[in-house]
């Protein structure tokens, strides 16, 4: 299996936490490396340093954009993201992040119980996708401007490891590349499931407010805290 090349920030020569950052289509790791300085997560490194891993997606066509090769997860072959799914490579990208979450436990004894898998759209989309699925619990999934995607085999391929595992979603109103409906049908899903959802919407189009990451830290705080056991 090839390895994703990552951008990987840390507080502490031995850490005890890992925050995984999948980026957008046709972004890579350095997208996500400001949002991660802007989080002030101080409270946590009282029980330990914090690692931020931001990984690179493989290049590839993409038929949205007429066949361009770029840094994307998966194709998208319809702007409605519903239709024609590119299953095969939503689950190859899955393989490629399992992958680094075994390597946070490998490499730096991070066990997946005090790993957060977060990303943005495309990103997103993956860390559901993943994090469902994944075998271990996981300490937190969180999901921004993006969606469910296979929405329709998550009840069945998904793993009770992961049904008790919170997750942070947050969505723009004005958002034009993932509407709002498709959001919205992603959380209801995931609520009809049982999984515990925090789940927040900003005026805003597909992007990241201040709002959001001063959110998303507070959730981060509890979160982690709560992993530290």
């Amino acid at each position: 299996m090839t390895s994703l090349a990552t951008i990987e920030l840390q507080t502490r020569e031995t850490p005890r936490f890992s925050i995984l950052v999948l980026h957008g289509l046709g972004a890579d790791g350095n997208d996500f490396v400001p949002v991660c300085q802007a989080l002030d997560l101080r409270p946590v490194l009282a029980h330990g340093g914090l690692r931020f891993v931001l990984p690179t997606a493989p290049e590839i066509p993409v038929t949205l954009n007429g066949g361009m090769r770029m840094r994307a997860w998966y194709d998208i072959r319809n702007g409605d993201l519903t239709r024609r799914e590119d299953a095969d490579g939503v689950r190859a990208s899955q393989a490629l992040i399992e992958d680094l979450i075994a390597r946070e436990e490998r490499e730096h004894g991070i066990p997946p119980e005090r790993v957060v898998l977060m990303g943005f759209s495309q990103g997103c989309a993956m860390t559901l996708m993943t994090g469902l699925r994944h075998p271990r619990k996981l300490a937190g999934l969180v999901g921004l401007s993006g969606y469910l995607p296979l929405l329709e085999t998550t009840e069945a391929e998904r793993h009770a490891a992961n049904a008790d595992t919170p997750i942070f979603m947050a969505h723009g109103t004005n958002d034009g590349v993932v509407v709002p409906a498709r959001a919205q049908a992603s959380l209801a899903e995931l609520r009809r499931l049982g999984h515990e959802v925090e789940w927040h919407e900003y005026p805003m189009a597909h992007e990241v407010s201040m709002d959001e990451i001063q959110a998303l830290q507070a959730w981060l705080e509890k979160t982690l805290t709560a992993a530290a056991g």
